[in-house]
């Protein structure tokens, strides 16, 4: 799991568009499992990373009614994994693309 840790983030308000995106999957029913796959060259991975955050905070309360996979590379992933595992969001990190595709199926299949 992504978190597990007790505290929120609050780096500000969630990025409008990151809530959007959220609310758009979360208001169909066909939905069953999301997966966040970033590829950042010069954006600061942590940057991303608390906006999926706080975004899933605003939206579901840090617990998305369906799978969430989270898989981040790029500038900061380190800080980025940290921040994602020290957060209470409830999600799944990815390693790489592959790796994260087969969590979200395996994550959907076992709800």
């Amino acid at each position: 799991a992504c978190g597990g840790g007790g505290g929120g983030g609050g780096g500000g308000p969630p990025p409008p568009a990151v809530v959007a995106a959220f609310k758009i999957l979360d208001s169909d029913p066909k939905v069953e499992g999301i997966l966040v796959n970033i590829f950042g060259g010069i954006v600061n991975c942590a940057t991303v990373a608390q906006g999926i955050i706080d975004a899933a905070e605003a939206v579901w309360g840090g617990s998305p009614k369906v799978p969430l996979v989270v898989r981040l590379q790029g500038n900061n992933v380190e800080g980025a994994m940290r921040i994602m595992e020290g957060s209470s969001v409830k999600c799944i990190l990815g390693n790489d693309l592959d790796d994260a595709a087969q969590k979200v199926v395996a994550a959907v299949a076992n709800k």
